[in-house]
């Protein structure tokens, strides 16, 4: 989580800001500090006409956000627009907002059987990937020198494929199973992704190279036509 000193003076700082101990080139330091809504929350309350471009801003986003609650192929509309932005080919989009709906269905059929707890979520999703690509999304992250960005907006169009594979086909295969209970869906999960991993070691097998790669989106202008 970001953080940003601001100043005590600001109204309902004991609210919004909490002490921190950040290192620092004179040891740590306790600093006073604040997350992403926090800040906004801080810009909100700032009188000084200099704050109003960016409560403007903060309005705007807003407001967008409301419309597309109201009509969520708007949200895809400016998801495309944004990833187009920063240079990802047509085909990657389309993949990319394939696997976002396949992870919606997953996740809802998760939450129909229990499911709750964000911890409980992110083993799932874990034991699927450790069985299609035989590492965790973290130590994907790390193979693709990735820190806080989105693993999947780094892969390349068989690792998206394969996800989409082994998520779609946990998900069926909990709805035939009637799966219900962390236990369950957890061995779900591990057997639909096994079957994602067999695919990928098919596909290594027969052209000889592997599925899982290092390269990531990080300097897309650089390497946007090197992705496969």
């Amino acid at each position: 989580m970001r953080g940003l000193k601001v100043d005590r003076r600001v109204k309902g700082y004991g609210q919004i800001v909490h002490p921190l101990l950040v290192e620092t080139a004179g040891g740590k330091q306790q600093v006073n500090c604040a997350n992403t809504e926090g800040i906004f929350r801080i810009i909100q309350s700032i009188p000084s006409p200099k704050a109003e471009p960016f409560k403007r801003w903060l309005a705007k986003v807003g407001y967008e956000r409301i419309q597309e609650i109201e009509d969520p192929e708007l949200a895809m509309k400016r998801m495309r627009a944004i990833y187009k932005a920063k240079g990802y080919p047509d085909n990657w989009i389309e993949k990319r907002e394939r696997g976002i709906a396949v992870r919606e269905d997953l996740t809802d059929e998760w939450n129909k059987r229990g499911i709750r707890e964000q911890k409980e979520y992110a083993i799932l999703t874990a034991e699927i990937s450790k069985a299609t690509f035989g590492m965790t999304p973290s130590q994907y992250r790390k193979y693709k020198g990735l820190a806080r960005e989105n693993l999947r907006d780094h892969m390349n169009d068989l690792e998206l494929i394969l996800t989409m594979l082994g998520e779609a086909t946990t998900t069926k295969i909990t709805k035939d199973r009637d799966s219900r209970g962390f236990s369950k869906l957890k061995n779900d999960a591990g057997d639909g992704g096994a079957i994602a991993g067999r695919t990928r070691k098919d596909i290594e097998k027969t052209t000889g190279k592997k599925i899982m790669s290092e390269k990531n989106f990080l300097s897309i202008s650089q390497n946007k036509n090197r992705i496969n």
